[in-house]
């Protein structure tokens, strides 16, 4: 039988434009890195192609945290009052065309979109605590169906992404909005404000799990998390991966084989369409704790820094 092929992304980009570029990133710059788009695009590139050189196999776009919400937040000499809607997807085409611009030829491109959680200040994406106006699935499908509209003015960008990737969703709700958008990305029926240039893209959606149990940050266990992925009850367009991120490398074996077990009783009930590609990026870290407030990585008590610290969030799937 053919060896599953495994293949390499990058990761990291927040976190290699601090260490290596000297960068740092406030409540002043909500768009986290793609305030890069604005202010410094010589310097993202630069990250981005040290990536692309190694080289990896999938580049991953610097649109993480971008939103409506983080836009109007960003303040500029040319946008003292925050940038308006209709000036967004200029900057996202640029994200575009930066991975466009450094990528080797057989490079494919994915197109980072965290979750709602990634977006607040500060960012509660190991926490899965929401406000009011996103603690549903409806709600949260409204918000990401906003966000991805945001992308409808962007030129043949069906062509020029490979996938969508859905990253560091925290809560089982949410996962659930991600499914019914995603079903409405594949309806050639559905109205082309929502579904924009991305049409039939292949999307992975990848999940955090930041403690030491087997639950997201909201409680849901492993199992309730691989059906709201993949089961055909929620939807007939299942993702082309699932995965893990953001999450503790000692937990990653223990996670894998219960979502093995998921996968394998999905099957047995006769809800699964085929096993999915399997994504890992745990923190690659020597047991630093990343501060929300801070934004900072720190090391919890006991602890010391060794001489050689892997990059956060490289990532590798099958």
């Amino acid at each position: 039988m053919a060896a599953t092929p495994v293949q390499f992304l990058d990761g990291g980009l927040g976190t290699s434009l601090e260490d290596k570029y000297n960068l740092r990133f406030t409540e002043a710059t909500p768009l986290w890195s793609s305030h890069l788009l604005l202010s410094d695009r010589d310097t993202l590139k630069s990250c981005q192609r040290d990536f692309a050189v190694i080289p990896v196999d999938i580049l991953l776009t610097a649109t993480y945290q971008v939103s409506v919400e983080g836009f109007q937040r960003t303040r500029t000499d040319s946008f003292p009052d925050g940038i308006p809607r209709p000036d967004i997807p200029q900057f996202l085409d640029s994200a575009v065309s930066i991975v466009e611009q450094v990528k080797q030829p057989a490079t494919k491109i994915a197109l980072s979109l965290g979750p709602y959680g990634a977006v607040m200040t500060p960012s509660q994406e190991y926490t899965a605590r929401y406000d009011d106006e996103h603690n549903s699935a409806d709600k949260l499908f409204r918000w990401h169906a906003d966000r991805i509209s945001l992308f409808t003015g962007i030129a043949q960008l069906d062509s020029r992404v490979d996938f969508i990737a859905f990253e560091t969703v925290p809560r089982l709700d949410e996962i659930l909005a991600i499914r019914r958008l995603t079903t409405l990305l594949d309806s050639e029926s559905v109205d082309a404000a929502i579904v924009g240039p991305l049409g039939r893209t292949p999307y992975w959606i990848s999940c955090v799990f930041p403690g030491t149990g087997q639950a997201l940050p909201d409680g849901s266990n492993v199992n309730q998390v691989i059906r709201a992925l993949l089961s055909l009850e929620h939807s007939n367009d299942p993702p082309w991966g699932i995965g893990i991120n953001c999450t503790k490398i000692g937990q990653i074996p223990q996670l894998v084989r219960a979502y093995e077990i998921g996968i394998r009783l999905l099957e047995e009930d006769g809800h699964l369409r085929s096993w999915p590609s399997l994504l890992l990026y745990p923190d690659g870290t020597n047991g630093e704790v990343y501060d929300t407030a801070t934004k900072t990585w720190t090391l919890p008590p006991g602890l010391t820094r060794t001489t050689e610290e892997a990059d956060s969030g490289n990532w590798a799937h099958s």
